[in-house]
């Protein structure tokens, strides 16, 4: 068979990075991951070719070459989705579609013939088996949990590595805690399963083989879920590894705040090559986590927690929300301040929402306050319950938010704080190439001579070589991130 396997596009979003992008003239952020994964998972004799929508164009061509497509797709990807569906419906492709979107809303989606729902590992093989006979049914799904021991390789073969700015990986499935929000546990459950060292170090064999230089994101729910496994089998595998090939890569992930509690698992990442860590932190409004069950953030020095994994030698993203029942007026100006100290330069901050499933749509179903579906983009002003705030001024207090953090006064100050806390053990020398001066030197024109900020981002340059000349690099990134973040937020012109 000819199977095409197709990545819908991502809207212009907080994460998409799209305007960062364009300095390092790369086409997509991360690659998808679990296309690349399904797709060592079907027969050795098919033909497979990989469309990702944000790096390449979909043809009519690549569709009638296809006998089935298979599509994965996230919430925020639903109007390319709908918009691939019609396509093959006017081309008569029939479509295997699985991933979070539809495992959580395959209800909506009537053009679609068959659903390959919840973990792959599980579900695909039941659908191949009754393909092979020649009678498949349109719904797969199945509540048991794999051992990631089944999982195989990701089929980089299939892309342009070239043309994404991270690669991924996945070490873990599921996360232990059970805030109220969170659609993780439904899809991948409390219960952390994991890859085993071989695995991983296959993974990333595969990845240097393949001419990969540079970032890889641990796409893990909870890096850090288990701790014993992490500290005694995988990342002494994955020191060991990075010090036999000279450091190829760096490394990012997401974790819980707990993290700050082991200084020797910190250490330990460090010294295996992670550089950024992606944390939930919520909200500084004690009454705001307690309601949302997010105890582990619960009677702790938050900034002090932040500041310690940054003084360490990690770069601390965060994740804020606002809009929780007890929030009150005072919660914008206390997340603005909170965001300032902390030094986060990469705050995501958005407006709660309740995905299907979670206890939150549940509890707010019951309580008749469930206004729809959520858009699937945490920070694009839409919410989809009544807040007991009053929506308005949630909105407006909103905007004021993300209109003054990303303010480039607010901004690069918050980068000076960050940098001055940042203590990495040791800086390698980094793979400098054309790409990477070519987006200094974008910088520079975009930034320091036409940008608006230009006094800023000078300032920055200027002070961190006297201060933290072996820094420059990251300065410059964070500059470019501002970019991104400003054209997203503040509608500068694009």
């Amino acid at each position: 068979m000819n199977i095409l396997l197709l990545y819908p596009k991502y809207p212009d979003t907080f994460w998409s990075f799209k305007h960062a992008l364009r300095f390092i003239s790369k086409k997509a952020s991360f690659p998808p991951l679990g296309l690349l994964t399904l797709a060592s998972m079907l027969p050795r004799g098919w033909k497979k070719k990989l469309v990702d929508m944000n790096v390449t164009e979909l043809l009519d061509s690549d569709l009638k070459w296809a006998d089935y497509v298979f599509l994965s797709a996230m919430n925020v990807q639903k109007k390319s989705v709908r918009e691939v569906i019609a396509k093959c419906q006017k081309l008569d492709v029939p479509i295997v579609a699985g991933g979070p979107l539809f495992t959580m809303n395959y209800e909506e989606f009537s053009g679609i013939e068959h659903f390959v729902l919840n973990e792959a590992e599980i579900t695909l093989p039941f659908f191949l088996d009754d393909l092979r006979k020649e009678r498949p049914q349109r719904i797969y799904s199945s509540p048991e949990r794999p051992e990631l021991s089944t999982s195989p390789c990701p089929e980089w073969e299939l892309i342009n590595l070239e043309k994404y700015a991270v690669m991924s990986i996945q070490y873990s499935r599921g996360c232990p805690y059970n805030c109220e929000f969170c659609d993780i546990i439904i899809l991948n459950g409390r219960t952390p399963r994991t890859k085993s060292k071989e695995q991983i170090l296959k993974e990333l064999e595969s990845l240097y083989f393949n001419g990969w230089k540079g970032g890889v994101f641990f796409v893990d729910d909870n890096f850090i879920a288990n701790k014993r496994k992490l500290k005694k089998e995988i990342l002494p595998s994955l020191i060991e590894w990075m010090r036999k090939n000279k450091y190829p890569f760096h490394f990012l992930t997401e974790a819980s705040i707990n993290l700050s509690d082991d200084v020797e698992l910190i250490e330990m990442m460090v010294e295996a090559g992670f550089r950024r860590v992606f944390i939930g932190i919520e909200t500084p409004n004690e009454e705001s986590l307690t309601e949302c069950h997010k105890y582990l953030n619960k009677n702790r020095n938050l900034l002090a927690n932040i500041k310690k994994i940054q003084n360490l030698g990690l770069e601390v993203q965060g994740g804020f929300i606002v809009g929780f029942d007890s929030d009150t007026t005072s919660i914008f100006e206390r997340q603005i301040k909170f965001i300032q100290k902390s030094g986060i330069v990469t705050a995501m901050v958005g407006l709660l929402n309740a995905p299907k499933g979670t206890r939150l749509y549940k509890r707010l179903k019951k309580e008749g306050r469930l206004l729809g579906d959520i858009s699937g983009d945490n920070t694009d002003f839409s919410i989809n319950f009544i807040p007991k705030m009053s929506r308005e001024i949630l909105l407006e207090g909103y905007e004021k938010i993300v209109n003054t953090i990303y303010l480039p006064e607010y901004y690069y100050q918050r980068v000076k704080t960050f940098l001055n806390n940042y203590r990495p053990k040791k800086l390698r020398k980094g793979h400098i190439n054309l790409t990477y001066l070519n987006a200094f030197l974008k910088s520079i024109w975009l930034q320091g001579i036409k940008g608006r900020e230009r006094l800023h981002y000078w300032k920055l340059i200027f002070w961190t070589l006297l201060k933290r000349p072996y820094l420059l690099g990251i300065s410059i990134s964070f500059a470019i991130f501002g970019f991104h973040f400003r054209k997203v937020f503040l509608k500068e012109t694009k």
